[in-house]
């Protein structure tokens, strides 16, 4: 078979990692992929959101399979296109993804069909939005409706930490047309989960629980970012946990978006909020999470390629999926400086040394190859991941491989998976 994955970041990295294993597999494209997949696929310059290059590109080089990672190609289209040409690709069709392209559709649709979620407004004026802040004490959730690459999501504890969300978002338009509408709701408390799952429109197979690190400093502490580090399997998700999320949340999610013509075939991510017993989804994904899915896949010991299919073909209820009895921790290296702005061209050293460590895997999510060495360019650049038995045992792997690698501004957090620990 001949694969094309779409993206070019971390988690397209660690698909194509995983995908590589796969003896069906004699070709991997990336489009336009990153310095660090160059062993094992052939990097496309097509940009991710380039769909009618990207499947020119497909239908010319007979691909078999395309794999979507990034959300914006799914909200623009890019499985309605390909199908139209009669491509094989993974992923949900537009009107499906809307379910992460509009927080605003996917709040509504909660409330809808009952699945449980924080109570929330919708504002389409910043006048009627400050109004609410005024009459409605605190601590709010600020929310651009669109697609705001993971730094849409604003908690505020203050009526004036509030207002400058809201200006951020509505008026300097800091995620552009994403702030056309804002949604405030109730700010929930607990642990916050990444539960994915893989459903072909009927039925549902679900990956082991995450758990994601947003916030950039320590403790959670600064603005939200795409992700500073990851863990699975999460041990406050117990089995009996898992089924009630499945069948209170991910079931009536899907069935009843096949309901309204929104048949929702491939990845579904919801981020749960737990609070004991009680489960409340504060949004969901229509695809991989990134970095949940560097720990997901280094766990995974079956072949991902029969899943894809099934889930393509609509008989995921016949399929299974074996996976390590041990943990997985990334740790995300970033460029000092992000989420805001940050240098990029800056040697990298220590990649071959920290990758020769048995049980961890560098993902490459911001790197440039030139002349034989690695460079920083993006904001988020590495993402260390170490398999262990135990959480600390992971943990502990993970860190010893970061503290072996190194550039000019290079930052991660130092309490990935910590919580872990308290709850293991």
């Amino acid at each position: 078979m001949k694969i094309l994955i779409v993206g070019g970041g971390g988690r397209e990295h660690a698909i194509a990692w995983k995908i590589a294993q796969s003896p069906k597999v004699t070709k991997i494209f990336c489009a336009p992929g990153n310095g660090g997949m160059k062993n094992i696929v052939e990097c496309v310059p097509i940009n991710a959101n380039n769909i009618e290059n990207l499947s020119d590109f497909a239908q010319k080089n007979k691909i078999d399979l395309t794999v979507v990672g990034p959300e914006l190609p799914l909200t623009l289209g890019i499985v309605d296109k390909f199908r139209e040409k009669d491509l094989k690709i993974f992923g949900p069709i537009q009107r499906a993804s809307e379910i992460e392209g509009s927080k605003v559709f996917a709040k509504n649709f909660m409330k809808k069909h009952g699945i449980p979620t924080a109570p929330f407004y919708i504002f389409n004026s910043i006048e009627s939005a400050l109004s609410h802040i005024e009459n409605t004490a605190p601590p709010f959730v600020i929310k651009a409706d669109g697609l705001a690459a993971g730094k849409g999501v604003i908690p505020v504890k203050t009526r004036k930490e509030a207002e400058e969300a809201i200006k951020l978002i509505m008026i300097k338009k800091a995620f552009g047309d994403a702030g056309n509408k804002v949604i405030i709701e109730d700010f929930l408390t607990g642990e916050e989960i990444s539960f994915i799952v893989f459903t072909d429109g009927k039925d549902i197979l679900p990956l082991p629980a995450s758990q994601d690190h947003k916030p950039i400093f320590d403790g959670d502490k600064g603005p939200n970012t795409g992700g500073m580090g990851a863990y699975s399997p999460a041990p406050l998700i117990t089995k009996g946990l898992s089924k009630d999320i499945i069948s209170e949340i991910f079931l009536p999610a899907v069935h009843n978006m096949a309901s309204e013509n929104r048949i929702y075939k491939g990845v579904l991510y919801g981020g749960l909020m737990l609070e004991g017993e009680r489960v409340k989804v504060l949004e969901f994904n229509a695809r991989f999470g990134d970095p949940e899915t560097q720990p997901l896949l280094m766990l995974m010991k079956s072949d991902i390629i029969p899943v894809l299919e099934s889930v393509i073909e609509g008989r995921l209820e016949n399929c299974r999926v074996e996976w390590e009895d041990k943990f997985a921790v990334c740790v995300v290296m970033a460029q000092i400086g992000y989420p805001e702005s940050y240098d990029k061209g800056n040697l990298i050293s220590g990649i071959q040394e920290a990758e020769s460590i048995d049980n961890v895997k560098i993902f490459h999510s911001g790197t440039a190859f030139k002349d034989g060495k690695f460079y920083t360019a993006g904001g988020r650049v590495l993402g260390v991941t170490a398999l262990g038995d135990s959480i600390g045992s992971a943990i502990e792997l993970a860190y010893h491989a970061v503290g072996m690698i190194s550039w000019d501004g290079a930052y991660y957090r130092k309490d990935i998976g910590r919580s872990a620990l308290n709850n293991a």
